[in-house]
Order: C-alpha cells, then sequence, then structure tokens
C-alpha cells in the first residue's frame, strides 16, 4: 500500500479546549535541494513543504501556534485572543492539504496568536522569519524583505534582552549578520560577523565557519555594488575552529 505524503494528528487548543486535527510531511517525504544562508531549506517538490505545516490553526476559534508555543495560558491570555483574534475569525478548517498562500494565512494568524498572548520572544522572532522564507518561496521580494526587517528586529530584542548572560548566543549572532548582509546593511553585518569571527568565548565552529564564509560573500557584493571595502575585510584572521 502506498504511503502518502501527509498524516494527521490531534492538537489541542489552549484558548478554547477544542481538539482538533492538523497535517504534518511524513519524515521520508522531507528530501532538502538546498538550504539557503539563513537556513530557509527549498524542498525537492514544492508541494511537500514541511514548513507549511508548522502552525497547527484551530478551526473553532483560529487560535494558531506552533509546537513551541506555551501550551498553558491565563485567564487574561484567553481574554486578550477572544477581544483581538478569535471575535474577527470565520471558521475555517486548515487541517488538511495546504498551499502556499494557506500556509502564508496559518503564519499570519500564529503572529496575532503569540502577540497578544505576549508568547516568547525567539518564537515570534521566528515566526516572522519563516514569513520571510514562505515570501521568497513566492518570488515576492517586498514582502520577505519586509519581514527580514521584522525579524531582524525581533531578533536584536531577544539579543538585547540576555545581553550580560553567560551565554553567547552564536545562531542569534550570526542570524542578525546575514539579515543585515540581505537586506544590504553591509556595516551592520560586518559588525555581526567579526565578533563570531574575533570573539574567544564563542565556540559554535559551524556558526564562525558560516560567518567567514558570509564575510567572503560580503566582499564580493560590495565589489559588484562598486562599494568601498573596508581593509579590515580583505585581511585573513587566524583562528581556529
Amino acid at each position: 500500500m502506498e504511503v502518502e505524503p501527509l498524516y494527521q494528528l490531534t492538537a489541542h487548543c489552549p484558548a478554547c479546549q477544542h481538539d482538533f486535527k492538523t497535517s504534518r510531511i511524513r519524515p521520508k517525504f522531507k528530501q532538502v535541494e538546498r538550504m539557503d544562508s539563513d537556513f530557509c531549506p527549498h524542498y525537492k517538490q514544492e508541494a511537500l513543504n514541511p514548513d507549511y505545516y508548522v502552525v497547527q490553526v484551530c478551526d473553532r476559534c483560529g487560535c494558531a501556534t506552533t509546537e513551541h508555543a506555551k501550551k498553558t495560558w491565563t485567564e487574561q491570555d484567553v481574554a486578550q485572543f477572544n477581544a483581538q483574534v478569535s471575535a474577527h475569525f470565520s471558521s475555517r478548517d486548515y487541517g488538511g492539504e495546504r498551499t502556499l498562500a494557506q500556509a502564508i494565512e496559518t503564519y499570519k494568524l500564529a503572529l496575532l496568536t503569540a502577540q497578544t498572548v505576549n508568547e516568547n520572544s525567539r518564537i515570534i522572532a521566528g515566526l516572522l522569519h519563516h514569513m520571510a522564507w514562505l515570501y521568497r518561496y513566492q518570488g515576492n521580494q517586498q514582502q520577505e524583505e519586509r519581514y527580514m526587517r521584522f525579524a531582524l528586529d525581533a531578533y536584536r530584542e531577544v539579543y538585547e534582552r540576555d545581553a550580560g548572560s553567560d551565554v553567547n548566543d552564536a545562531r542569534l549572532i550570526y542570524m542578525m549578520g546575514e539579515l543585515h548582509r540581505r537586506l544590504g546593511e553591509f556595516n551592520e553585518a560586518a559588525m555581526h560577523f567579526s565578533r563570531l569571527i574575533h570573539d574567544k568565548r564563542i565556540m559554535d565552529a559551524a556558526m564562525i565557519r558560516a560567518a567567514r564564509e558570509q564575510w567572503a560573500e560580503m566582499r564580493e557584493q560590495m565589489h559588484k555594488l562598486k562599494l568601498e571595502v573596508p581593509d579590515e575585510m580583505f585581511e585573513e584572521k587566524k583562528f581556529t575552529i
């Protein structure tokens, strides 16, 4: 018997306590063709993109969350969600197969939900970045850049909130640098890549390597755009991975 790419599971709504169906792509069908430098995956079969199914949407009230979102809401969370989101939601079912356009709809609902109930800022940043990816798949550069900007601001908020902690979040630093680069903000990008490369406290070899690669890519971009490249961007820095 042929196995279908999609399978369904039951999710529980933290807003209205309703159980509903949501779909996922089976692991064997998740075939990545290539990965962009900001970790956006491109799949061999566009219709089998797991990102389309990250958000689970309650068909009754419109509550849209991900597996990493908080599972228990306060009475205030529920009241705010009901007033700001559910009251304007027309019941519809996202439990089956989704198109790219439908995936975008689910992420917009997830952002509304997350912002309404004061979800963890890292989750909001991730949703915004995923939105940029969805518009990249769609070929909508204007919206892609718009959501990259939103994501960058959200990542910066996370970084500034955690400043002074003992955690050196190399992936977060890299992501800020790469989004700055993609938005053409090369000085800001260089600042983040440089920190990854030279800060001895950062030990994440993969992110250090990625920063070096994007540092070189940015140098080429600046040459093509006939922009002045600072001398330090030509220097080969010695460090151990």
